[in-house]
């Protein structure tokens, strides 16, 4: 596996304050992150949007997506949707979000990405498959080319529902820092492989910095 693991008990408040160090030695006025989906981000998110709510300026953060679904933004699987209900309605920041569509072309948001020129924050899950974005194992966004930073996806095994939009792993790389945030037992299985070297999805993430944040239900048991 790429990166350091650290195994807390609060992943939330973890993850709260990686993001509120991140953005306290940001290298310019801007703050630009890219946030999940799942119920580990969620929490996440809840726990930033409380811990952040005065050590933040939100108005200097721009939100991007590191993946979505093809579904409409008021969609119950949105990622959209569920960001803004944990943390951006919460925070009161709604103007500098730029979520993920579909129906855009991916030239769109990868242009949106290109005139940044480097993320400060990429927040990552991984599924009990070991996918992480929508990054599935088999699926051809694993390949991409090196020059893309977006792809629709979808995944082969057909556990996971709706084509996807999301960064490829050249567009995490960008990254100053990747935060990972695994939680529960079942997601164990695939972080013991991940952190014996199996080539999973998420094994295979690199940035400036990648920090993985695992909870002692979801730690490799020689941990």
């Amino acid at each position: 596996m790429n990166g350091d693991l650290v195994i807390v008990d609060d992943v939330p408040g973890a993850f709260a304050r990686e993001v509120v160090a991140a953005f306290e030695s940001r290298p310019g006025e801007e703050f630009d992150i890219a946030l999940s989906g799942g119920d580990t981000a969620r929490a996440c998110y809840e726990r930033l949007a409380a811990d952040g709510a005065h050590a933040i300026d939100w108005l200097v953060v721009n939100f991007f997506w590191g993946d979505e679904r093809c579904v409409p933004p008021d969609d119950p699987d949105s990622n959209e949707r569920m960001a803004r209900a944990a943390l951006l309605e919460r925070v009161g920041a709604a103007n500098a979000v730029h979520p993920m569509r579909c129906d855009e072309t991916l030239d769109a948001y990868q242009l949106k990405l290109g005139e940044l020129g480097q993320l400060d924050l990429v927040h990552l899950g991984m599924g009990p498959d070991g996918h992480t974005a929508s990054l599935f194992p088999g699926s051809k966004a694993l390949d991409a080319d090196p020059g893309q930073l977006v792809a629709f996806n979808e995944d082969p095994s057909g556990r996971n529902k709706h084509p996807r939009m999301t960064l490829t792993y050249t567009g995490i790389a960008r990254a100053r820092l990747v935060v990972f945030t695994v939680a529960g037992a079942e997601k164990r299985p695939a972080m013991e492989a991940v952190f014996a070297g199996e080539d999973l999805p998420a094994g295979r993430v690199q940035a400036g910095r990648v920090l993985w944040l695992v909870d002692r239900a979801a730690a490799p048991r020689s941990l």
